[in-house]
């Protein structure tokens, strides 16, 4: 599952680097490209550069798909669910900026995924030592 993560933030054009990340870098790197997408289509659409604009929502879309295909629903339990209904309901709110140029709803997308960034970035100690554990 996460390979196709990789995959689609691979062909977006993001950093590079995908094939040494760890698991737990990979999805920091899907939710980074997610937020830059959002913050360029933001400003394509205040200067009305619609083709522009439709791209880079695509794109974040994309990564929002990569990141809701690597999740684990079986092991993840609640938390899986829950990040799932929430990448729907932000690749719903991003299709409807795309098709209103509402940059209320960009900046709403934009705050989902930040908080979503925060408690990612919160668990990476933990991840790492759970990395550490499966290697050794």
């Amino acid at each position: 599952m996460i390979s196709y993560g990789a995959k689609q933030y691979q062909s977006v054009g993001t950093q590079s680097g995908i094939e040494n990340a760890s698991p737990h870098r990979l999805i920091q790197m899907l939710i980074d490209g997610a937020l830059e997408r959002i913050n360029i289509a933001r400003g394509q659409m205040e200067r009305n550069d619609v083709s522009s604009k439709g791209e880079s929502i695509g794109s974040a879309i994309s990564i929002i798909g990569g990141l809701q295909a690597s999740l684990n629903k079986d092991t993840g339990g609640e938390v899986a669910h829950t990040l799932d209904d929430l990448y729907d309901y932000i690749s719903h709110q991003l299709m409807l900026a795309n098709k209103t140029n509402d940059v209320n709803l960009l900046d709403e997308s934009t705050k989902l995924m930040t908080q979503i960034k925060t408690g990612w970035d919160g668990i990476e100690a933990e991840a790492k030592a759970i990395e550490t554990l499966k290697a050794g």
